[in-house]
This record gives structure tokens, sequence and C-alpha cells, in this order.
């Protein structure tokens, strides 16, 4: 029997596709799944607690942890679902342009927070903004602006966010938001890929149903000690 063919949002995933090595395995998170210290910043949208599309998005996560290959995955706690709306700086990439152009690399993370905290005190938020499903992955969710419009706020948000705190990652303009639930120790072999695949199909229809908009708290600006809690500091309601 052949085996389904691998969209290309999960490519990543498959063994045989990808055999390098899996990013931030080592620094960010061990072989046995356990997270490891990786201090920094970010500016991110929690999930609503109690909403439907958290509630949604909760039980999907369970099914994740019951599929093949679950065992290769990292899960994150369920309490520290977002979406990243903006990169901070993290303690294990101190490198230009992840860094403020105009601020020494070797900055302490909680001066770097401190700093950045104050520019972000003459930020004006910009509009809301809706998201929804795109696709999902053995990692979580990929997500997009409702509308277009949507698009074009969120691109606006980080624009401005750019400006003000003085750097643009290289994929600043195609950024895929996202919503963690694990990360991977390995990639999936042919068998597992297959499962993974049928399962995602099926998961993406019924989660557009269940969550057609996710409902997302107002972005905040976040220091965390590893990937298992974000510490909101900095609220930005929308206009």
């Amino acid at each position: 029997m052949t085996p389904p063919a691998v969209p290309d949002h999960l490519r990543f995933a498959a063994k045989a596709l990808n055999p390098g090595e899996i990013p931030h395995l080592g620094r960010r998170y061990d072989a046995s799944g356990t997270f490891l210290t990786e201090r920094g910043n970010t500016i991110v949208c929690h999930l609503v607690e109690g909403s439907d599309s958290a509630a949604a998005v909760l039980d999907l996560r369970g099914r994740y942890g019951a599929m093949p290959g679950a065992e290769t995955l990292a899960f994150t706690a369920a309490s520290s679902l977002h979406m990243t709306l903006f990169q901070g700086i993290i303690e294990s990439r101190r490198a230009h342009p992840y860094w403020p152009a105009d601020v020494p690399v070797e900055t302490p993370v909680d001066d770097m927070t401190a700093l950045m905290s104050d520019r972000l005190a003459l930020f004006a938020p910009g509009p809301a903004f809706n998201v929804v499903l795109s696709h999902l992955t053995p990692l979580g969710l990929q997500l997009e602006g409702a509308t277009e419009a949507d698009k074009t706020v969120l691109r606006e948000w980080r624009d401005r966010l750019a400006d003000l705190l003085g750097y643009r990652h290289p994929d600043h303009d195609t950024y895929v938001f996202h919503i963690t639930f694990a990360y991977m120790t390995e990639r999936f072999d042919e068998e597992t890929m297959a499962a993974w695949i049928a399962f995602l199909a099926e998961a993406e229809t019924a989660l557009k149903r269940h969550a057609p908009v996710f409902a997302l708290k107002a972005p905040a600006f976040c220091t965390f000690e590893d990937m298992n809690h974000f510490e909101e500091v900095q609220v930005f309601e929308p206009a």
C-alpha cells in the first residue's frame, strides 16, 4: 500500500523527508521531554480561559497524547497555551537580528526585559483582531487572520513593535502564527506519519467547526524561565 503524500506543512515532522537536527532539542528541552531553563521575554495572546475555543483546543491537545508517536512529543503545560504575536529576546539566541541593534548582546535578560518594558510603555496598542485555524501539525495549531483586514492588523502590530524595539527576525514578514502543544524529540517514521496525516485531517475539520474563531486575551509582554509558563508583565488592550 502506498503511503499518503505528506502535505507541505507536515514535511518537517517526517523522518524520511527531514533527517537533520531537530530545532531546540538539547537547548530548550532534552531527549526525555524535560524542559530546560531558557530565559527570555515575548509578546503573546493567551487563550481565554473557559471559552468554547479554549475547551476545543484543550480537548484536541488531550487527543494528541493518545496518538502513535506521542511518546516522542514534549508537551508544554496546558496553562501556557498562547499565540505569539511578536518574538522577544531569549538567552540562547544572543545575536543580531534577534536582538535590538542598539543594545549589546551580552546584556542580561532581566536588564533586557526592563529596557524593553520601558520602550513598550510608549507603545499605542493597535486594533483588535480575530484569528482562525489554517492547519494542524503534530506540534499544535497554525493560525492566520480571520479576514484580509485582520491579516493587515496583525502585520501592523508586528511592524510597529519591531520599529519600537529595534529588531526584526529574518522571518518577520513570513512568520506563521501558532499555538504550540509540544516539541518533537524524534521525527515520525512512515507508519506513524501516515496515522498523523489522517488524524490531523479529521481533527482540523472538527476544530474549525467547534472553534471558527479563537478567543484570545489581549496581547501581553511576558517573561519566561522555560516554555511552561509565560508571566504577563504589560497588557496592551486593543484600541
